[in-house]
């Protein structure tokens, strides 16, 4: 995969050079679900990210909690005086918690309880306040929006019982690609680890309740290997992929139908809102009502021999690629 991401680096760096006449002997990489590019899609390489340079590119990223004078701290770079989501309680996000390793993205769920912990508590739109304490986790946000087109991610959730997200917010819109819970250990949920739950969510009228969501099983566990998660977003509605193959797909008129048949709306209530511009979100998440780490010997329950000792569990990303059409 290497050889592949580094020739789509070669593109992109060549890209400029096009419009002069001259070009790239490189092969461009489309959505893994349409490989002969026949949704004429074009390579977004301001959102788009392959993970290969030495460093994370904070142009591109928002990388939350990064400390100062040994403290983290929560201020976005774009929009200082915004308020900073720490994380869902008992995690907290930590600047620290990621490596690039071998072209991939590390985001890292810690025991950590010596961190110096927000006393801060939020009561929560879902879930009970709780304080924050023992377990940091990392956050990476999108400094840059965008508007319809394919999203794919190339990513392995992590084997414990913290979530693994890719999702977006916009202007009163949350759009969640998934939440992968990679292990769960209450009986009855074990199924918990193969399941996919996505989601497009309202801030404005219905407080971050869902206007559409499925969770669908994928037929493997998401934290034993990579696998590719592709959407394909429009005005009318989404249609999504797994590993290349259409795994589901919902239009806008069969969100606003599910909204008012689930949701307490007026009978003129548009349940489709996603239909503005979005930032980019790669996180973990503490989900206290599916199960939490208890200890780091829990955290680590399901780490390889050799790795059970060092308080971490990794979310490794591959990629994330943004294609979108003209005009």
């Amino acid at each position: 995969m290497r050889s592949n991401k580094a020739s789509i680096h070669t593109i992109l760096c060549g890209a400029a050079l096009l419009g002069t006449g001259q070009g790239t002997h490189a092969t461009e990489v489309y959505p893994l679900s349409d490989p002969a590019n026949s949704g004429k899609w074009i390579y977004n390489s301001v959102v788009s990210d392959e993970f290969d340079a030495p460093t994370i590119d904070e142009d591109r990223w928002y990388i939350v909690g990064k400390f100062e004078d040994g403290k983290p701290v929560y201020k976005h770079p774009d929009n200082p005086h915004k308020k900073v989501w720490k994380g869902r309680a008992p995690s907290q996000f930590s600047g620290r918690n990621y490596r690039l390793e071998d072209g991939k993205l590390i985001l890292e769920t810690r025991w950590e309880p010596d961190f110096p912990f927000t006393n801060e508590i939020r009561v929560p739109v879902f879930g009970e306040a709780m304080p924050h304490e023992n377990i940091t986790t990392a956050c990476f946000i999108s400094r840059k929006p965008f508007k319809y087109g394919y999203i794919e991610i190339k990513s392995k959730a992590a084997d414990a019982e913290v979530s693994s997200a890719f999702w977006s917010m916009g202007e009163g819109l949350e759009f969640d690609f998934f939440e992968l819970f990679g292990s769960h250990r209450e009986a009855g949920k074990e199924d918990k680890d193969r399941e996919l739950w996505w989601s497009i969510r309202d801030w404005d009228k219905l407080r971050g309740k869902p206007t559409y969501t499925e969770r669908k099983d994928l037929g493997f566990r998401v934290a034993d290997d990579f696998h590719v998660y592709g959407i394909e977003w429009d005005e009318t509605g989404v249609k999504y992929y797994v590993d290349g193959k259409l795994f589901t797909s919902v239009t806008a008129e069969e969100a606003t139908r599910w909204a008012r048949e689930n949701r307490e709306v007026l009978d003129d209530y548009d349940g489709y809102v996603a239909t503005k511009p979005i930032y980019l979100w790669l996180d973990q998440e503490t989900f206290p009502w599916a199960g939490l780490p208890e200890s780091k010997e829990d955290l680590e329950r399901n780490s390889p021999p050799g790795e059970k000792d060092d308080g971490v569990v990794d979310f490794a990303i591959e990629y994330v690629r943004v294609w979108q059409k003209a005009g």
